[in-house]
């Protein structure tokens, strides 16, 4: 096979074993398309030059938002733009036991109900911590801004301190609290990124995302605010993301 299908599973902090996988394929001359955050996260911008130099295909659309395109939006639909600011949410799981809690359940009971309901991993200490929130912005921020930002660079916050209380106080403020992952290049030159919580306006097009829902807003030069929305996890999302980056590979190479 001239294919490496990589979607072992993901830690974000070292990028192993996937990183490891991922090289050894390009330096032996296969083709990669990996669903898998961790060596993106690593070194995003060192494994597609290799791949490039090499006239090698790197495909990762899944590792954001799984089959819902972003990195193809990207290439393709708004490349005739600047991206300025990137914000969204990028997790499931949290959107689901924030939407919850403001139903009126505790964190605990929201967190149990996403679990049994296969949002949640038994485990959900990447999620409901941030991390997945974080490798996601950190694969954004080094791809759209040509940036070696590391995840130890970017502040990161979850949802495990938010109380009932803070939801119910939101509401009667006409407001609504969300994880945002955020990446923009500020007035220095300088790229910012951070995962944090942010009481939003309901007219904020991202305070509309329900559920397990996941949306991305990219603010352009030339076409202002554009926002994606669709299921950002689950099995058939994740390989069909799979299927995009192998129809682009043989799109590449015919």
């Amino acid at each position: 096979s001239n294919v490496i299908v990589e979607v072992t599973y993901t830690d974000v902090k070292t990028g192993e074993p996937a990183l490891t996988h991922v090289r050894t394929a390009l330096e032996n001359g296969k083709h990669v398309i990996s669903t898998n955050k961790g060596p993106p996260v690593k070194a995003v911008k060192e494994l597609k030059k290799f791949a490039e130099n090499k006239e090698l295909f790197y495909g990762f659309e899944g590792v954001v938002l799984a089959g819902t395109p972003v990195f193809n939006l990207l290439e393709y639909c708004l490349a005739g733009c600047v991206i300025k600011e990137v914000r969204g949410i990028v997790n499931g799981t949290t959107n689901y036991i924030l939407a919850r809690m403001e139903e009126g359940l505790s964190y605990s009971d929201a967190l149990k109900e996403a679990q049994m309901l296969g949002y949640a991993e038994a485990d959900p200490t990447d999620d409901v911590e941030g991390w997945d929130a974080l490798g996601k912005i950190v694969i954004l921020s080094n791809v759209i801004f040509d940036v070696n930002l590391r995840w130890e660079d970017v502040p990161r916050e979850g949802i495990t301190k938010l109380t009932l209380e803070d939801v119910k106080a939101a509401k009667a403020e006409g407001k609504r609290w969300k994880l945002i992952a955020s990446t923009r290049v500020n007035e220095e030159g300088a790229v910012e990124a951070k995962v944090a919580l942010e009481k939003l306006s309901l007219s904020d097009p991202l305070a509309g995302v329900s559920g397990s829902t996941n949306a991305l807003t990219f603010v352009t030069d030339e076409l202002g605010p554009v926002t994606v929305v669709g299921p950002g996890a689950g099995r058939r999302e994740t390989g069909f993301a799979l299927l995009i980056d192998f129809i682009n590979l043989n799109r590449k190479t015919g």
